[in-house]
């Protein structure tokens, strides 16, 4: 077996080729973003490392490389460097009197407002670990106080998977802490995370590059923040919904207005504003980067012109009022005029790429080739807010196409082509046989068509994934690629593809999203569970079953049938083949594999009257999702 640390495993130098296109003079960005960036530092966290469940879920010290003298690798584009020396930037930080942010800790940001008894929290992070070791820098340094209130921006993991951390669910439960967030949070929360979560899991590994090692041929940034914490998220439900733009409330003494954002960044999204004081939460509606249109980990293809639209509006709701405005990623903006150009310019972004994609399409032209020959203009070019370290411009476009549009461009060739795997062999067999194939592709990375090579050596790995040397040169070509990437999530990408063909992918594991079942409601119980049905081993089956579940008082019908379930609530069935009283732990646990029926009948957690197999016909025959499924080959 070939040794894992032998040289040509290990990542290579950059060519020529890469050398020569990283070696660019920076457009002229606004240097204030360093100064703003560190402004109102008051403490950090004493040694940068937080512990977790698996080991450090976080350690500043990896990437103590990039500091703010330190040279730009060749192996590193140099506007991303940038990025990624500003996101190294970490501590507790005043924002104004009265509202810290914790930056550097988790990709996200934790905001603290001063209430009359507590803390206000603003996104409490992606995992409980980051999120407590930040509430006790904040306590340490200002001062202890309890959380009375947490809000969520929005509807994404790392805004709301830290909550136990801030709060306990017996402290919401006794009305302790209320818990706020945009209407349809949990809805929206469910559709990303569960029902695709386990591969969405797997791609958010390339995106965010977390098995990469930390280096200047490896990981530096991932854009948004430096890198996504190593824990389990987990999840309390809101206590209150906001469902109108205009809403306000006073939370702990602080008074809000809300501003709801559906379908931007997040299907479920809302920036809100502090009258009393003049600051403007943008949530991620707004950041220090080009956002995705839809993140290469999968989402929904998000809205671009609603978008620009509402960040228009908050601009009409709020710029005038605004003092200082903060996000839930990177530094504030403080002044009137600062936060009303910056506003500007990220409405106008998100409106240019919507409209001149569109534009472009009405002329016939398909996603990669308005990819191609859409650039941005000076206006946006010269600001590095407007540049692509999380989004890029090449995928938004794609992202916009793929809204109106769909997938498919149109062309019937492209209609139903072949699988990877297929389509690989009769390239193979076209080229002239995998020997051939290599050759060119070869000749190709001579030339520095790093983006060929990647397509062509792709056809030989998914026909034959044992060939070496196609998955040598495959590694190589998206290694360079990677080196050039000015988007954080583009680089990690090809390099974690890289270090896959080179070591093959991660060990697979049962995956389970354990930390964010628990505070479901019973329907959207039900729909994950719908979503791992067998349904090629229930042909013909049809069962009926009546739930009761005692700690929530709720009463649930649960059908099998046509292989696939069906659910009402509110009532019972009087054709039920059984009628089951529980508690919604104790189904989590069995839907979970935690707890295997009989045994929890047999302890008398689970009462029936009727037939137990009408429990068995459906849970019996749920799918078992495991992490590290093959992605860069077959």
């Amino acid at each position: 077996m070939t040794d894992s640390n032998s040289p040509e495993l290990m990542p290579h130098p950059a060519t020529a080729h890469t050398r020569s296109r990283n070696d660019i003079t920076l457009p002229a960005f606004d240097a204030a973003d360093f100064e703003r960036a560190s402004r109102g530092l008051l403490a950090t966290h004493p040694t940068g490392v937080i512990d977790g469940p698996f080991g450090p879920a976080w350690d500043i010290t990896r990437h103590a490389f990039i500091t703010q003298d330190a040279p730009c690798p060749d192996t590193v584009h140099p506007s991303l460097w940038r990025q990624a020396q500003l996101n190294a930037i970490h501590g507790l930080f005043e924002v104004a009197p009265g509202v810290w942010q914790a930056r550097g800790y988790d990709i996200s940001n934790i905001t603290f407002i001063a209430g009359a008894d507590g803390w206000v929290v603003i996104d409490p992070l992606t995992v409980d670990v980051t999120a407590r070791a930040c509430l006790e820098l904040a306590n340490s340094t200002l001062g202890e106080r309890p959380v009375t209130a947490v809000i969520y921006t929005h509807s994404h993991v790392d805004h709301f998977g830290g909550v136990h951390g801030v709060t306990t669910q017996t402290d919401v439960d006794a009305g302790n802490c209320r818990v706020i967030a945009p209407e349809h949070f949990m809805r929206e929360t469910v559709a990303e995370n569960l029902l695709a979560g386990n591969a969405m899991g797997r791609r958010s590994s390339y995106q965010f590059g977390g098995l990469l090692p930390a280096g200047p041929r490896g990981h530096v940034d991932s854009g948004l923040g430096k890198a996504i914490p190593l824990a389990i998220p987990g999840l309390i439900a809101p206590t209150e919904d906001i469902t109108f733009t205009g809403e306000q409330l006073v939370v702990d003494g602080v008074r809000i207005e809300f501003q709801l954002t559906p379908e931007t960044e997040a299907p479920a999204e809302m920036n809100f504003f502090f009258p009393d004081h003049g600051w403007l939460c943008m949530a991620e509606n707004c950041s220090h980067t080009m956002h995705n249109l839809v993140p290469i980990r999968g989402a929904q293809a998000r809205d671009a012109l609603a978008w620009s639209k509402y960040i228009g509006e908050a601009i009409e709701l709020f710029g005038n009022r605004t003092e200082v405005m903060f996000t839930s990623h990177h530094w504030p903006r403080w002044g009137r005029d600062d936060v009303h150009t910056f506003l500007g310019q990220q409405r106008d972004l998100y409106r240019w790429m919507h409209d001149q994609t569109l534009r472009l399409a009405n002329h016939g032209l398909v996603a990669s080739e308005i990819a191609e020959v859409l650039t941005l203009p000076p206006e946006f070019v010269t600001e590095s807010h407007t540049t692509g370290y999380y989004g890029h411009l090449v995928h938004n476009v794609k992202a916009i196409h793929q809204r109106y549009l769909s997938w498919y461009d149109g062309n019937p060739a492209r209609l139903h082509q072949h699988p990877p795997v297929e389509a690989g062999r009769r390239y193979v067999e076209l080229a002239g046989g995998p020997d051939a194939l290599v050759d060119t592709a070869r000749r190709a990375f001579a030339a520095g068509d790093y983006r060929w090579v990647a397509e062509l050596v792709n056809h030989l790995v998914f026909a034959d994934p044992a060939n070496a040397a196609a998955r040598a040169l495959q590694a190589e070509a998206l290694e360079q690629l990677g080196y050039q990437s000015e988007s954080a999530t583009f680089r990690n990408a090809y390099l974690t593809g890289a270090q896959e063909l080179r070591h093959g992918s991660p060990v697979q594991r049962p995956a389970g999203r354990r930390g964010l079942v628990r505070a479901l409601p019973i329907e959207q119980l039900l729909d994950t569970i719908g979503a791992r049905l067998l349904a090629d081993e229930v042909g013909g089956v049809r069962v009926t079953i009546e739930f009761s579940f005692t700690d929530l008082d709720e009463q649930w019908v649960l059908g099998l049938a046509n292989r696939a379930i069906h659910y009402v609530a509110g009532r019972g069935a009087d054709d039920a083949d059984a009628r089951i009283t529980t508690t919604r732990e104790v189904l989590l646990a069995i839907a979970a594999g935690e707890v295997e029926i009989d045994a929890a009948h047999a302890a008398g957690d689970l009462m029936v009257e009727g037939d137990l197999g009408a429990l068995h016909a459906i849970f019996d025959h749920l799918d078992v999702f495991t992490s590290g499924f093959a992605i860069i080959e077959p």
